[in-house]
């Protein structure tokens, strides 16, 4: 896997100690290391990054405005959110527009499946903070799909294969595949039980 990732963090061992993970796992990625904001917005602007790990904490931080703020820079650039903060002030962020969130106490293998499945999905919310996220009424990541995504979403969740799901809504099979890819990248799963777990959480 390759890439190129931007760790945004003033503190050196927890850069040091990230970028020794990440590229443990993933020797191709590049990563590359801000100390406050602005050296943030001057390296998006020199650069092309798929991911910023972002802390929220940093000097000179403008706090949910960052999001907005980064995205003009780098429309393209996916945001993880990596604090020691709780979910609460995380999901203020998520609002704004980022795409997921990683607590700084987590272990290794949490920081590898993080990168691996944001630079796949364009998502990562830890299993912990799905419910979080789907019983806050202002930002419930299943409004990200259309009608018919949002009807193949169900017929998943019920336990139909793609075959039957074909039969049912009368479409070809390799279209349901398309709109099962859709489907998981938009609400950040890898498979199937994880999207039963956000169909039992909104009914």
């Amino acid at each position: 896997m390759k890439g190129k990732i931007l760790i945004a963090d003033d503190h050196t061992v927890v850069h040091l100690g990230t970028k020794a993970v990440i590229q443990s796992e993933y020797p191709d990625i590049t990563v590359d290391w801000a100390t406050d904001y602005d050296s943030v917005k001057k390296c998006l602007l020199t650069d092309n990054y798929n991911l910023i790990l972002l802390d929220i904490n940093m000097p000179g931080t403008t706090h949910t405005e960052m999001i907005p703020e980064i995205k003009h820079l780098q429309s393209d650039i996916r945001i993880l959110i990596f604090t020691g903060y709780d979910h609460d002030i995380a999901l203020q962020y998520i609002k704004k527009g980022a795409e997921g969130y990683l607590n700084k106490q987590c272990g290794e293998e949490e920081i590898k499946n993080a990168i691996k499945t944001i630079f796949k999905t364009g998502y990562y919310y830890p299993p912990e903070f799905i419910p979080i996220l789907l019983n806050n009424k202002e930002k419930n990541i299943v409004h990200k799909l259309t009608a018919r995504e949002f009807e193949i979403f169900e017929l998943l969740a019920k336990g139909n294969g793609n075959l039957e799901i074909s039969n049912i809504l009368n479409i070809q099979i390799t279209t349901i595949s398309t709109f099962k890819k859709k489907i998981f990248q938009k609400l950040g799963v890898k498979n199937v039980v994880e999207l039963s777990k956000i169909y039992e959480h909104i009914h």
